[in-house]
């Protein structure tokens, strides 16, 4: 028999991927816990190393060999690129700007609280052996499990609003400022728990150089025709990628803020949602399923599953208690605050992200790991059947014109 070429393996893989979530989320019918995005998630961990690739080896070595998980790979830091890029242009900077007060005391609270509860439930089962990395101190651990509990996943978060419709909404345009705000803060307490003074000082060398190259492609864009300035925002994206990336803020924080400086005026309405939703289907998936084929865990027991409820209730208690803290202190209308709350709780790859560079770095060990993963898929999958029927008593049209 005559041996496979990587582009028949890799069309092979990509099969897997497009058709095995879909028949699960469809036949199921898991779309009111589990949306597509989870199924897809989930489908990459159970396709992945640490259950069917430990089951059958010799199936995972072939499919997914090193030549094919780099093809993958690429595709999808491309797609996510795109996606969260086209997120970003939806984010009215006039308006974060005239909100900023808000802005910042809601992802203050959001972020703070869950951190300290993720923090002190860390500090509690790390006085037990196995959970701290050969490499990793206590302090490191305890502070990056926190950051782990608090993270908000911002491309899920936002498909997420389009599935309830709330994508372009004004309350859309709220939960878009304060998860991105969120996100951008996270890198830098990442670099922080790993003691890279360097990583902290490029980080503040692309900001600099990151607002006037903003200011050059602002008006670059919106003096060229319409089709030309779809070439130059791919451009500037994947030069802002490669920027933020080599700072150490990660390249999806570089996207986000390449499409959150321009404006969403300059491009034709329809094909903006032609292109997302282009991306949604043909390309993202495969960053969904690569994101778990990724993974390392090995499940260590009962301990592990204590291990992600307590972390769960921590990271979802402590958003719902951030958020309503904020909502106090600003007034918000009742309701509002459980709505936004349960949103912003949503996890999966951000986190996932986060914590495989504390797997990487030896920071935490694989039962560490797997608790956190299993956390994250839990957690997003709580997020529409609470949202929902609260979206239902509130009325949306009431809810958006906050």
């Amino acid at each position: 028999m005559p041996t496979m070429s990587t582009s028949e393996i890799f069309l092979i893989a990509l099969t897997i991927i497009l058709a095995v979530p879909y028949a699960f989320w469809r036949l199921l019918r898991t779309d009111t816990y589990a949306p597509l995005v989870v199924v897809q998630i989930v489908g990459g961990i159970i396709l992945g190393p640490g259950v069917l690739g430990a089951a059958f080896p010799s199936y995972y070595s072939f499919v997914f060999n090193p030549q094919v998980i780099g093809a993958l790979n690429g595709v999808a830091w491309w797609a996510v690129m795109m996606f969260v890029f086209a997120a970003g242009l939806e984010l009215d900077l006039g308006d974060a700007w005239e909100n900023r007060r808000e802005t910042a005391i809601t992802a203050g609270c959001a972020l703070a609280v869950p951190l300290v509860l993720g923090a002190a439930a860390a500090a509690l089962l790390l006085r037990q052996p196995g959970w701290i990395g050969p490499k990793g101190g206590y302090a490191q651990a305890v502070l990056g499990i926190g950051m782990a509990c608090a993270v908000t996943a911002l491309p899920i978060l936002v498909l997420l609003m389009e599935k309830l419709g709330i994508f372009r909404t004004a309350l859309g345009q709220r939960l878009l400022r304060y998860a991105s705000l969120d996100d951008v803060l996270i890198w830098g307490v990442l670099a922080l728990i790993l003691v890279d003074w360097e990583r902290v000082g490029r980080q503040g060398l692309f900001l600099v150089f990151f607002a006037l190259a903003a200011w050059a492609v602002r008006r670059l864009v919106a003096a060229v025709e319409q089709n030309d300035r779809w070439y130059v925002s791919l451009v500037w994206l994947a030069a802002c990628g490669f920027a933020a990336d080599w700072s150490g803020l990660h390249f999806m924080v570089g996207a986000f803020l390449a499409g959150a400086v321009l404006d969403a005026k300059w491009y034709d309405r329809a094909r903006l949602d032609g292109f997302r939703e282009f991306l949604l289907l043909a390309v993202m998936p495969v960053f969904f399923l690569s994101t778990g084929l990724r993974t390392q865990w090995g499940v260590g027991g009962a301990a592990v599953f204590g291990a992600a409820a307590l972390f769960l209730v921590a990271s979802v208690a402590g958003k719902l208690i951030g958020v309503h803290l904020a909502g106090r202190l600003l007034g918000w209308a009742k309701g509002e605050a459980a709505v936004i709350g349960w949103m912003l709780q949503t996890k999966a790859l951000i986190m996932i992200i986060f914590v495989n560079v504390l797997l990487d770095k030896q920071i935490i060990t694989a039962e560490t790991f797997t608790a956190l993963l299993l956390m994250a898929v839990a957690s997003t999958m709580l997020t529409v059947p609470n949202v929902r029927p609260r979206l239902a008593r509130l009325g949306l049209a009431k809810l958006a014109a906050g």
